[in-house]
């Protein structure tokens, strides 16, 4: 019985497995709509008391799910803290937590329900393409962020120095300086903090353009090592004798 539990629940190469796996994908974009419909103002009682099935449905079902996966997990424990784990969690926790002590806090926790969309990368065979392709450039990431990093630091104690006696309240500190920093450095400038001194001005300029080398290289690392990734998902599915089904 576990093993055919295990089969429809994990495995989605078989005819019930995919049934199960779109049934609870579209389950999660109902639950979605009902969330964003839910925020509507003025919606009359008769459509918010559907909604409010709607959900108590989806709770029920997600937490059905979620108590089997526990049972046909091999390590019950590992599939409670893993990433999948905890996301099935944060789908259904806000329901039950409404039932808790009322405390105005509790009520923040309504917004996991938006987790529910992160369900879905579970139902993606691209998400494996994507684990493969960071695996590939891990240490070039690491490497990249380092550097980062480090150009935060240079450029935001670069523009303080520059800028701090004209505008001592926006650049009043090293630390002060990191959001003009961040903001610059991805290219997305805000223009709600910028350089008024010619030194700064001309400090910008060059930090913009190592900023575009900022924005490009992660890309360029990412779209390099999923192509990779996509070769050697390929020739695995070639050796289970998958292909025409990725195809």
């Amino acid at each position: 019985m576990k093993f055919k539990l295990k089969t429809i629940i994990e495995d989605n190469t078989t005819t019930y497995g995919r049934v199960f796996d779109y049934f609870i994908q579209v389950l999660i974009l109902i639950s979605l709509l009902s969330f964003a419909i839910e925020t509507l103002p003025n919606i009359s009682n008769n459509l918010r008391g559907i909604l409010s099935v709607i959900e108590i449905l989806c709770v029920v079902i997600f937490s059905l799910e979620y108590l089997l996966r526990l049972i046909v997990a091999d390590k019950p424990l590992s599939y409670v803290f893993s990433f999948y784990g905890i996301v099935d969690l944060l789908a259904i926790i806000p329901f039950y937590l409404r039932f808790a002590l009322d405390l105005r806090m509790l009520r923040a926790f309504r917004v996991f329900r938006v987790f529910r969309a992160l369900k879905l990368i579970r139902y993606s065979r691209a998400l494996n393409r994507f684990h493969i392709a960071f695996k590939i450039i891990k240490e070039e990431l690491v490497l990249f962020f380092i550097t980062t990093a480090i150009l935060l630091f240079l450029t935001a104690s670069g523009i303080y120095y520059f800028e701090n006696k004209a505008q001592p309240e926006l650049f009043s500190s090293v630390f002060h300086s990191f959001w003009w920093s961040i903001v610059t450095l991805t290219t997305v400038g805000y223009g709600d903090v910028y350089p008024i001194t010619m030194g700064g001005k001309i400090f910008t300029f060059f930090v913009l353009i190592i900023g575009v080398g900022v924005v490009t290289v992660p890309a360029g690392l990412v779209a390099s090592a999923l192509s990779k990734a996509r070769e050697i998902q390929n020739k695995e599915l070639k050796e289970q004798g998958l292909v025409d089904a990725e195809e």
